[in-house]
């Protein structure tokens, strides 16, 4: 088998991790309080991962433009969810337990979507250099996945989209990775701009969108839950490669 098939079998199960971990939440059938903490791990944990792997990669791979493609990816989320796209809730058919707009919960699949095709990227960039780099950053990718699935179902069953909607988006995630290696496979110089710029609409709904929401919830507990999301992806963050 060629590098290029394999990396792209192995985008493959990388995605079906994905899948897994939204239909491993949507099976619990959470109550809108758990809910509630999912959320609040999954921001901690895709800030972990923006600042951890996404800004610095980034930075290595395009030092003279990565700060401004970082800003331009948050400020363009900012200009969609506050100008081009109307802001609104739900009203009377609203479940007791929705805390999300529906407008979050799909700018949270925007920017979960933008860091699993770096995933994918990651995957076949890996297997562009060497077969051995190929595996190593696979299995640093497959780690989390899971929870990147659970996060995004969580999400979206937060905001009141039915089952469906948050497999559906767990979904979506995994097809993106697939994308990733693909993109990278044929145009390898390409994620000296798309990095950071992902980067960007990640940090702005993880902070601006998410954070917010959970703070709402009074007393110390959902801070801790913070930083448990933090500190998860960090020891997965050690596990990767150097």
């Amino acid at each position: 088998m060629t590098n290029f098939w394999l990396s792209l079998v192995l985008g493959f199960g990388a995605g079906l991790a994905d899948y897994l971990g939204g239909f491993l939440l949507v099976r619990r059938s959470p109550s809108g309080r758990s809910l509630r903490y999912f959320v609040a791990l999954g921001s901690g944990f895709m800030m972990g991962a923006v600042m951890l792997e996404m800004v610095p990669e980034g930075l290595a791979l395009n030092a003279k433009w990565a700060p401004l493609l970082i800003l331009a990816g948050y400020c363009g989320v900012h200009l969609l969810e506050h100008t081009l796209v109307p802001h609104f809730h739900f009203g009377e058919e609203t479940h007791h337990h929705e805390f999300l707009s529906a407008k979050t919960s799909y700018s949270v699949l925007l920017g979960l979507a933008a860091h699993t095709f770096f995933d994918g990227i990651a995957i076949g960039s890996g297997f562009v250099i060497s077969r051995w780099l190929g595996w190593v950053l696979f299995f640093a990718v497959f780690l989390h996945k899971i929870p990147e699935g659970f996060t995004v179902a969580s999400v979206m069953l937060a905001s009141g989209r039915s089952r469906m909607a948050a497999l559906n988006s767990a979904l979506v995630l995994g097809v993106t990775t697939v994308l990733g290696v693909l993109v990278i496979s044929l145009q390898p110089a390409w994620v000296r701009e798309g990095l950071p710029l992902s980067a960007g609409v990640t940090i702005y709904v993880a902070a601006t969108d998410l954070v917010p929401e959970v703070n709402r919830e009074p007393g110390i507990r959902m801070a801790l839950v913070f930083f448990a999301g933090v500190t998860v992806f960090y020891l997965l963050h050690l596990l990767g490669p150097v």
